[in-house]
This record gives C-alpha cells, sequence and structure tokens, in this order.
C-alpha cells in the first residue's frame, strides 16, 4: 500500500490527528470523537444565526446555516453507510461542511472577499478548514485536532486559490496542515466522503431551500404549472447551477419530467394537509437523489445493490468515487433554479444584499484601526504575533467571518454609529 493514504480502510494514517493526544475513554471511535468535537463547537452553534436563503431571524419556519448542516449530515450519514464509508466521519464532514461561512451567506462571502485581498482572499470552504485546524479552541495549536481522514472529507475544493473569483479549500497560510491532511493523496481528488459530503450538501438544500419557498408563498404550483415559468426557470439554471452547456431545451425537458412525477401535490395553503403532502415531497425527492447515487455507485464498483450493506466490501477513501447519473445531478440544478428564480431574484433582495455587504466593509475598518481591543480575546494572541499588514487583516477577516447576521449588525451599530471612533 502507497505510504501516505489508504485506498479503501481506514487505517492508523487515516486516524492520525494534527496532534497526538493521549487515549479517551473506551467505547468510542475516533470518528465519533470527530463528531462529537464538531457538534460541541462553538462556530457550529453560530450558523443557527446565520443566513441560508432567508435571513435569520425573518421568519420562524425556513432553514438556517445550522438546520441545513444538520439534515446534510442525515442525508450524508446514511448515504455514506449504504455505499460503505464509516457514518461517523461523514456526519462530522457535512456538520462542518459550512462552519466557515461568513454573516450573510455568500452575500457576506463577496464583501469579505474583497476586504481580504491583500491577504489572499476570503472563501467560506477554506475558512472552514482554518476554524477547524486553527481557530475553534479544543487543542492548542490544532483548532480541534480532527483526524486526517475527517479533514480530509470536509475539503470540497482540496486546492488553492487558482485566481480570483474561483473557488478553493485553503488559504496560503494553512498549507502546513494542508499538506498533512493530503500528504500522498492524488492531487485535486476529493475522496470519497468528501463526494458524498458535496452530494449530500447539493441535495440538502436544492429540496428544502425550495420547500421553504413554497412555505412563504414565493414558490406556488400555479406559477410551475406555466410553460413560460418552467422555461424562465431553465434558464436561470443553466446560467447558474450548469458547469457544461447544457441546453435550455433540454433542462425545460427534464424539468417537465420532475414535475411529471405523482409525488408532487397539486397545490399548497399551509394547511396540515398540503404540509403534509409537501414534507412528502421533500422526502421522496431526497430517497431519489440518494438512491440514484447509491445504486449507480454500487454499479461502478461492481457491487448489486441488492446485497445487503454488511455483505459489501467497504467503499471509503480513494478506493472509490461517488458516481450521481447525470439526471439527477440536472434535477437537482433545477430544483436550485426553481428557488434562485422566485426567492433570491425577487424585488428588494438585490438592495438589501447590497446593504448587508456595505455593512461588513464598514465594521472591518474600525474593528481593524481598534485591534487587539476590539478583536475577541481569542484572537488577540493572533493579532499580537502578526508580522505584517496582510497577516493583520487576516485576522481582522477572521473577526468578522465568525460574527453571526445578528451580532454582525449590534458590532455595527456599536463602532460605526455616530461618534464612535
Amino acid at each position: 500500500m502507497k505510504q501516505g493514504y489508504d485506498d479503501g480502510v481506514y487505517d492508523g494514517w487515516a486516524t492520525a490527528r494534527w496532534v497526538a493526544e493521549p487515549p479517551k475513554r473506551a467505547g468510542r471511535s475516533d470518528f465519533e470523537r470527530d463528531r462529537a468535537r464538531v457538534l460541541h463547537c462553538a462556530g457550529l452553534r453560530r450558523l443557527s444565526a446565520k443566513t441560508q436563503v432567508v435571513a435569520a431571524g425573518s421568519a420562524d419556519f425556513p432553514r438556517t446555516r445550522l438546520t441545513h448542516s444538520l439534515e446534510c449530515a442525515q442525508i450524508g450519514r446514511e448515504l455514506g453507510r449504504e455505499i460503505g464509508c464509516d457514518p461517523d466521519l461523514v456526519d462530522a464532514a457535512c456538520l462542518a461542511h459550512d462552519i466557515g461561512h461568513s454573516p450573510f451567506g455568500h452575500n457576506g462571502e463577496f464583501a469579505l472577499n474583497e476586504l481580504a485581498a491583500s491577504c489572499g482572499g476570503f472563501e467560506g470552504n477554506a475558512q472552514s478548514l482554518r476554524l477547524l485546524t486553527r481557530l475553534e479552541p479544543k487543542v492548542e495549536g490544532a483548532g480541534l485536532n480532527l483526524t486526517r481522514a475527517t479533514l480530509d472529507a470536509t475539503l470540497k475544493y482540496p486546492w488553492f486559490r487558482q485566481a480570483p473569483g474561483t473557488k478553493f479549500g485553503v488559504y496560503a497560510e494553512d498549507a502546513e496542515v494542508f499538506a498533512w491532511i493530503r500528504s500522498g493523496a492524488p492531487d485535486r481528488q476529493r475522496c470519497l466522503e468528501a463526494q458524498v459530503m458535496d452530494w449530500a450538501d447539493d441535495v440538502a438544500y436544492s429540496v428544502h431551500d425550495m420547500e421553504d419557498g413554497f412555505h412563504a408563498g414565493l414558490i406556488t404550483f400555479k406559477n410551475l404549472k406555466s410553460q413560460a415559468e418552467r422555461a424562465l426557470v431553465s434558464a436561470t439554471t443553466a446560467s447558474t447551477y450548469c458547469d457544461d452547456d447544457v441546453p435550455v431545451d433540454e433542462l425545460t425537458e427534464i424539468l417537465d419530467a420532475l414535475l411529471a412525477l405523482d409525488v408532487w401535490p397539486a397545490y399548497y395553503d399551509g394547511g396540515p394537509g398540503t404540509v403534509a403532502a409537501l414534507k412528502n415531497l421533500t422526502s421522496e425527492l431526497i430517497g431519489r437523489f440518494c438512491l440514484a447515487a447509491q445504486q449507480a455507485t454500487l454499479a461502478a464498483a461492481g457491487e448489486p445493490a441488492t446485497r445487503p450493506p454488511l455483505t459489501r466490501p467497504l467503499l471509503t477513501r480513494y478506493g472509490a468515487n461517488l458516481i450521481v447519473p447525470r439526471q439527477q445531478r440536472l434535477e437537482c440544478a433545477l430544483l436550485k433554479g426553481i428557488t434562485a428564480h422566485y426567492v433570491m431574484t425577487r424585488p428588494g433582495v438585490l438592495a438589501a444584499q447590497a446593504r448587508e455587504r456595505e455593512l461588513l466593509t464598514e465594521l472591518a475598518y474600525p474593528v481593524e484601526r481598534g485591534a487587539p481591543g476590539t478583536l475577541d480575546p481569542l484572537l488577540r494572541p493572533a493579532w499580537d504575533a502578526a508580522g505584517t499588514d496582510a497577516a493583520r487583516r487576516r485576522v481582522v477577516v477572521d473577526q468578522v467571518a465568525s460574527l453571526t447576521d445578528t451580532s454582525a449588525i449590534a458590532w455595527h451599530h456599536r463602532l460605526c454609529a455616530p461618534g464612535t471612533s
């Protein structure tokens, strides 16, 4: 076996930690410990007040980043278990996958990326790795000190920034721990558990964000029955969620077929019957997307899906890839397109997002001017140790990124109000 990674089992290399720790109480696996560390950390709790799609706190029903992460973990855990991955490892990776996201969702990420231009940019996925390995206090100098395999499973983009505006999973200053995580792993290839996490993320937010849109009255079955509206949704999907050139006509055909399935309710009015029907729809869609990936993955590995999971060889790490049929990938993208068309681009949203970006930009400067006194005590040593303006700016970005939507507004009111300095 090649030194540096295992291709099908969780050996001592996979379960190693950046900083060695003494044995803990018996009865828990290394990955159960990882899951518990993520579940109990402050970064995960903060996601309860960070925007998913609808602003956190604006209503009781819509998902937050935290509830999305919990739902992602449930989906990923079950899918991973069915194909042979350790369920606690996948669960931990799914819980952690959004832990580095900024206030105000992806909108806040754009503002922080501009603020961090002088120190390598900002990316929520790279910030997640930074929290897990550096900023979350569990083991000094190692963040939560998770196992190599769990950290690898959180890496949706296992590479450095290639160019401004592109996705990446690690900052230059975190290169040492990244090299340790990825030692011997195929360049730029995600492990199977990370692929499961990524698909669980896609499934969770495509289905649930649409459910939230129906509940808010922003998405209606009446609109979706219109062929003209479906064409608009397909166009939005093609321009926003399809990496390759998928014809709009093909997407419209797939959307027509998807909406023709008998799992869709006839209407939604918020009453008990239609709420139950909508919830059944989300369950059916999640099952459809996960079962398709499970069956295709097992088939590619030469394993019949009918064989009980305990009698199948384990598919883990770099021993297999998750196979998601093109049909289900495009169906999932179309659900995202529905939400984008009816929820994210509705009147007033762009103006509100501009104000949120402005708020984070305005907040960063008094935080920087007043540092280290304006920083959380956890970040003050990093400020004192920073030897360059770029390093100090990174600490400020860490601070602002850690805030929730509500605390960012409160900090802005305290530090940016007229008369403050």
